[in-house]
């Protein structure tokens, strides 16, 4: 698999699980209606259907998959919840790409 396909794939997921888990929070925490568990649980069956799609070890994928989701996490924070990143925050989300990209297109022993 490429480099931006399984980029690409890994974005996808991590917009699916965090769909899947902002809807209850809005839910729990700001009392929207309790139909959002519905999309919500869709969201997440479709960020592990989303994971089983990469073509290596199972470890592998969910390890390296981590980094992308602090990313697109980061990138949430500001589109989502208005909040612009700090330069901190952005180190960290290139630190965890990097390890994203180690762990998956590394030669492997």
């Amino acid at each position: 698999m490429d480099i931006l396909k399984t980029f690409g794939l890994f974005v996808l997921t991590a917009i699916a699980e965090i769909v899947g888990c902002y809807l209850p929070y809005l839910w729990l925490k700001q009392g929207k209606s309790i139909w959002l568990l519905l999309p919500a649980a869709v969201s997440l069956g479709l960020f592990a259907w989303l994971l089983s799609l990469h073509p290596t070890a199972a470890g592998r994928v969910y390890a390296a998959y981590g980094g992308v989701y602090i990313f697109v996490a980061i990138l949430w924070l500001w589109g989502v919840d208005g909040i612009r990143p700090g330069v901190w925050d952005v180190v960290g989300s290139m630190v965890a790409l990097t390890g994203m990209a180690i762990i998956m297109f590394a030669p492997k022993t």
